[in-house]
């Protein structure tokens, strides 16, 4: 059984004694060290936070100008294959051109021999009528 006399007092006093002793030296320091690494807890937490607000934001840049870059080089794509086109159709103009040129030179030619032949050929059958109408009559014409 407990005895309540004059040391249960001094109990009481050195109990409430050591629960400030204790709270002064080990229970303020260590909520204070808690504290403390709460705040760089969270101080770390809206660092990364902002780092990661950052890194979307350079993500959304980064991703607008390839989008830009792609669109640029479609433009492009699209001035080269036109200026291809362009000089492709050029070239066929100025081959069409040139054919037509070689034809009506060739057909200048071809007419020219023509007229030619046929005065040759005039001339020749002109001569060799002349002889068979000799040989065949036995006289000269």
């Amino acid at each position: 059984m407990v005895d309540i006399d004059s040391s249960l007092f001094i109990q009481i006093i050195n109990f409430l004694a050591l629960i400030f002793i204790l709270n002064a030296l080990l229970y303020k320091p260590i909520l204070g060290i808690m504290d403390r690494r709460k705040g760089i807890f969270d101080s770390t937490e809206a660092e990364i936070k902002r780092l990661q607000d950052t890194i979307d934001q350079k993500m959304t840049e980064y991703e607008a100008k390839i989008a830009q870059a792609k669109s640029e080089a479609m433009a492009q794509r699209g001035e080269i294959q036109k200026e291809g086109a362009e000089k492709g159709k050029e070239i066929l103009d100025g081959a069409k051109v040139e054919i037509q040129k070689m034809m009506d030179d060739f057909q200048v030619r071809l007419t020219q021999e023509v007229d030619g032949a046929r005065t040759v050929l005039r001339s020749q059958s002109e001569r060799i009528s002349k002889e068979i109408a000799e040989k065949v009559l036995g006289r000269s014409v």
